[in-house]
């Protein structure tokens, strides 16, 4: 008989990151999270660097036992500021994974609404595992290789019970591969064209100084809610979370791949590329870094051979300078010198003619598909 269990105490957590381990242990393109990082991120108990969402906002975990085994695992969130932000009664549904076994499935969609309406809360999307600012999107289409860094995976199966449950499309999301060997001619004919033009009006673009990686990641901060202020499902980081994240990136943020472009002093738009290190990560097993799992994570990184636009925005009043396309043509000289293979642009929405239309001029194609759903009660 299949039971619904709060998670409780520091047990049922390692039990529910664990899970995925398990139930993909015979995917190839798999890729365990970081146990640390994932403890880090869902410990509501922890004194001391306790993750900043927790600050503002709640969740529950919980797991679906069959006669003592899990069997699927579930988060009910609620973001006070995507709440306040968007202005949408809405919570969320994030960390699902199950079993083939839609009855499953169906247990653990019901405890999250349930759940929700005891918030006084209208509807949930999902899977969105604390905002968009983190990992979120069902994986719909691509699931013929391994996700990259920060992207989401999981089974064909699961669109299936979110369409019988009556969730609903809410949006897609796109992922664009590029490749390096072959750069689109007009966008590297045009970087010394724009960047004279832009040095003219007194902007330049540097790459990121990790020696005062405090200081950039203050200039970034702004830049960030700014820049992405206007996008769907976009919610402002608090300065806590922002510096959280990028404390949490550092380790693996190559600086060549951080740009700044800066109008006398004033950062006004920024690009961050992230290598792959998923290509390290499948092979650290159930993602625990020791005793072995770090100096993989160290020093295996000549294996990456693909790097991640994760961001790239710039804000307002300096959009449609060429920024942009001075930042894309210096990302794909950077990887070709570093002898990338690949790059993946994501995600991108599907509503964002303008980066989709970038996207293809630049030779990408799409080759990943994520979507978010929304069932209102």
């Amino acid at each position: 008989m299949v039971t619904i269990k709060k998670v409780e105490g520091k047990k049922d957590l390692a039990r529910f990151i664990d899970f995925p381990h398990e139930l993909y242990k015979d995917d190839p393109n798999y890729v365990p999270e970081l146990f640390i990082a994932q403890r880090d991120m869902l410990d509501v108990t922890k004194k001391k660097n306790l993750h900043p969402f927790h600050l503002h906002s709640k969740l529950d975990l919980f797991l679906a036992e069959n006669d003592g085994k899990i069997v699927g695992r579930i988060a009910a969130i609620r973001n006070n500021n995507h709440i306040a932000y968007t202005g949408l009664n809405e919570g969320f549904f994030g960390f699902f994974d199950v079993e083939n076994n839609y009855e499953v499935a169906k247990k653990l969609f019901d405890t999250v609404v349930e759940w929700q309406k005891k918030e006084k809360l209208t509807g949930v999307s999902g899977p969105v595992n604390f905002s968009t600012n983190e990992t979120c999107g069902l994986l719909i289409e691509g699931f013929d290789s391994p996700p990259v860094v920060m992207m989401t995976y999981n089974r064909k199966y699961y669109a299936d019970f979110l369409d019988k449950y009556g969730f609903k499309k809410k949006m897609d999301m796109f992922a664009y591969l590029l490749d390096v060997k072959t750069p689109a001619p007009e966008l590297m004919r045009m970087q010394k064209l724009l960047s004279r033009r832009l040095e003219s009006k007194g902007i330049t673009i540097r790459t990121a100084n990790m020696k005062k990686f405090g200081e950039e990641t203050e200039r970034l901060k702004g830049i960030y809610n700014s820049a992405w202020e206007k996008n769907w499902g976009f919610v402002p980081m608090t300065d806590d979370e922002f510096r959280y994240m990028a404390k949490d990136l550092k380790m693996i943020v190559d600086p060549d791949f951080c740009l700044l472009a800066e109008h006398n002093g004033k950062t006004v738009g920024f690009a961050l590329v992230l290598p792959d290190i998923n290509v390290i990560l499948r092979t650290i097993k159930k993602g625990r870094l020791l005793p072995t799992g770090i100096f993989k994570l160290l020093f295996q990184k000549k294996k990456i051979k693909l790097g991640r636009i994760i961001t790239l925005g710039v804000i307002d009043g300096y959009r449609k300078m060429g920024i942009d396309a001075v930042f894309y043509s210096m990302i794909w000289e950077t990887a070709a010198r570093k002898n990338y293979d690949y790059g993946e642009a994501s995600w991108i929405l599907e509503s964002n003619e303008m980066m989709n239309r970038a996207m293809i001029n630049a030779g990408g194609r799409v080759y990943k598909k994520y979507r978010i759903y929304d069932y209102k009660f």
